[in-house]
């Protein structure tokens, strides 16, 4: 037998292997549930992987619901290709801008309150599969919205209703009620060399 031979059945047996344990895991996982994700940390993406969630469950064709807290009503590429799905998706951009722009505490806070009505309404409907509550982190940080009040409506959904909040610095609380939370860690960023949002890339 070459070496050659040796090397390909010693790594066909080591995939054996290693398919048996992957196969016996997999079996020993039954729950299935409406998962509540968080997708915080100062990294680039959070956003956009909950939408590629939402790209999932249309193509599976789930309902949908989107809820932003603090992007303002600016066109973005995401929103313009996932309304080609606007039988199954509904899109609300609830905030008004950045907290720095807006400069307006009572002014955010209102519109974070009207933000939190839709998304509660999207939290109690049996038919929606998905609810993406895209910065609601943000909201909680600066206190727009009471903590306690969006951890109680999360546990009030219907069963099988998965929930994707996103936003930098999610709350200890919220990271402790979810079921899967994922933290983007800025490694490099191409803004600190001065390139600029690009259509695209950043919306």
């Amino acid at each position: 037998m070459s070496e050659e031979q040796d090397e390909a059945l010693r790594h066909q047996e080591k995939m054996r292997r290693r398919k048996s344990v992957q196969d016996r895991e997999v079996a020993e996982k039954t729950i299935e549930k409406g998962l509540l994700a968080v997708n915080t940390g100062p990294g680039k993406g959070k956003s956009t992987a909950a939408f590629g969630l939402v790209l999932r469950m249309l193509g599976r064709g789930k309902r949908v619901v989107v809820v932003q807290f603090i992007k303002g009503a600016w066109s973005t590429g995401e929103r313009i290709a996932l309304e080609r799905f606007d039988d199954l998706l509904e899109w609300h951009t609830m905030g008004e801008g950045f907290t720095w722009e807006t400069q307006d505490r009572a002014r955010d806070v209102a519109a974070c309150a009207r933000a939190w009505e839709v998304a509660r309404a999207a939290l109690e409907r049996e038919d929606v599969a998905l609810v993406v509550l895209d910065e609601l982190n943000i909201a909680l940080r600066y206190d727009y919205l009471p903590l306690e009040t969006v951890l109680d409506d999360l546990g009030a959904r219907p069963e099988m209703q998965h929930v994707v909040v996103t936003g930098r610095n999610a709350p200890p609380a919220l990271i402790e009620a979810a079921d899967l939370v994922t933290e983007m860690t800025l490694v490099k960023h191409h803004f600190k060399a001065g390139v600029k949002a690009q259509e695209g890339i950043e919306f």
